[in-house]
């Protein structure tokens, strides 16, 4: 929270002017031309955006008649786009009767109205119970997969991101802390993991005196790759301490493992990315490493 990912988002659809650099979106400068990038972007904000007031399907068109359609197109394609986001039995219920869920479904619809090129959705699973959010990380991933347009999603849930993205940006304090394919950055840490029967402790401390990386949750330890003979210094500290490995294999790391990790760099102590949230440390004023999309600085 606080790291700018609603600020990026406003400036790059010429709601918030900015103070230096350039940019560009779907060919169009965001200085100049920001409302030719709004009417081929569909936007859904973090905030609430809808009429208690109106019920449903009126809202969805609503927002059609705004982007220029005429009154009986708009309906049209309101009722499309409810149909699209689950919605279509409950067009015609008020906005006031609905869950925070269908609120957020009712908003995705108001951004698809217009089938834009571009969907840009702020924290879309903010607040939704664990069915509404599959359901939310469902459709966005299905307009992914289908083809014809992209999904910009902002989130601090690195679950979520995995679900329907490709490519990543991290931005920390405002400063770009990594970017590229999901797949790219994963591949950057790799880790050896193990699983141990007796004298863990011990072993720890021995890899830690080899100067390998230990991460360690209980008899389960995952240590980072340090070249071709990583395995062999595992196995080595092993037999001098007298534990017993049950089971090795290289782990697949996951985005969240990734996110510990650059937050690891820049000194927090975290366990997942929603401890994040709760933690009162201040990460040192650098920006990541080059090999992971940052300055280096």
């Amino acid at each position: 929270n606080g790291a700018g990912k609603s600020t990026f988002f406003k400036t790059i659809l010429g709601l918030i002017q900015a103070t230096s650099g350039e940019g560009r979106v779907l060919g169009h400068d965001i200085r100049t031309e920001g409302l030719a990038i709004r009417s081929k972007i569909g936007y859904m904000p973090e905030y609430d955006a809808l009429d208690e007031n109106m019920d449903a399907i009126h809202q969805v068109r609503y927002s059609g008649e705004l982007l220029g359609m005429n009154p009986v197109v708009a309906m049209s394609r309101a009722h499309t786009a409810m149909e699209y986001v689950g919605l279509g039995e409950l067009r015609y219920r008020p906005i006031s009767s609905f869950s925070t869920g269908m609120k957020q479904a009712t908003k995705l619809a108001c951004s698809i109205i217009h089938d834009p090129q571009l969907i840009i959705a702020d924290e879309p699973s903010n607040g939704l119970d664990a069915d509404a959010r599959q359901a939310m990380l469902t459709t966005l991933s299905n307009m992914v997969n289908a083809g014809n347009r992209s999904v910009l999603m902002a989130s601090h849930l690195m679950d979520d991101v995995e679900r329907v993205c490709q490519n990543i940006v991290l931005l920390h304090k405002g400063k770009l802390a990594a970017q590229g394919r999901i797949e790219d950055l994963k591949a950057i840490d790799r880790e050896i993991e193990i699983h141990v029967w007796g004298m863990a402790s011990e072993l720890e401390a021995s890899l830690g005196r080899d100067g390998l990386d230990v991460r360690r949750e209980g008899r389960m330890m995952r240590i980072r790759h340090d070249g071709e003979k990583t395995t062999h210094r595992i196995l080595k500290c092993a037999a001098e301490t007298g534990a017993q490995i049950r089971r090795m294999h290289e782990y697949e790391a996951s985005l969240e493992d990734l996110f510990i990790v650059i937050m690891e760099r820049f000194g927090y102590g975290v366990k997942s990315s929603e401890d994040l949230l709760a933690s009162p440390a201040e990460a040192r004023k650098v920006d990541a490493p080059e090999s992971m999309g940052g300055s280096g600085a």
